[in-house]
């Protein structure tokens, strides 16, 4: 499976740079899948859906079908939160997964960083960061795209993965 990352710090541009790669990949005619880690408890049921009152009743997992989409949510209740590798596991093929956070896995990355948010630049202590996408110039041993060149680090990453 291919695999490329987006990473940085909280007000980089992550979920931004995300959603425009995605749109400029998938209109090239590849298949796209996401994954994306939250460092905080999320919800993406709604509180008097069947789904919902399935799940707080204690339901493990719960399925939700139709016609258009599938969602699978699942309660760890507990048990640890699972790799990215179990994850990546029940994706079905595609030509690209992008991955939003998971810094710290090892797997290819581009770095979305802001000037304005006063954190520090990863890719200078992470090899597997290979390209940043910035509001500012950097002096970087690896490629720097501005943050809305989409289609340049569309190309990059797409090289890169071998497609």
């Amino acid at each position: 499976m291919r695999l490329y990352g987006v990473t940085g710090w909280k007000n980089a541009g992550k979920t931004t740079l995300m959603e425009r790669l995605v749109a400029e990949i998938t209109g090239r005619g590849f298949s796209v899948s996401t994954v994306k880690h939250a460092h905080h408890a999320f919800d993406v049921d709604q509180p008097g859906r069947d789904s919902y009152r399935h799940r707080t009743a204690g339901a493990r997992e719960v399925l939700v079908a139709s016609h258009a989409r599938v969602a699978l949510m699942q309660e760890l209740r507990g048990a640890p939160e699972p790799p990215l590798s179990d994850l990546l596991a029940r994706l079905s093929p595609v030509d690209l997964v992008l991955v939003e956070g998971y810094k710290r896995e090892g797997h290819p990355k581009v770095e979305a960083f802001r000037a304005g948010t006063g954190n520090p630049l990863i890719a200078r202590d992470d090899p597997t960061i290979r390209a940043v996408a910035t509001d500012t110039p950097l002096d970087l041993d690896r490629p720097v795209f501005g943050l809305d060149d989409i289609p340049a680090i569309a190309d990059f990453i797409l090289r890169e993965v071998g497609l």
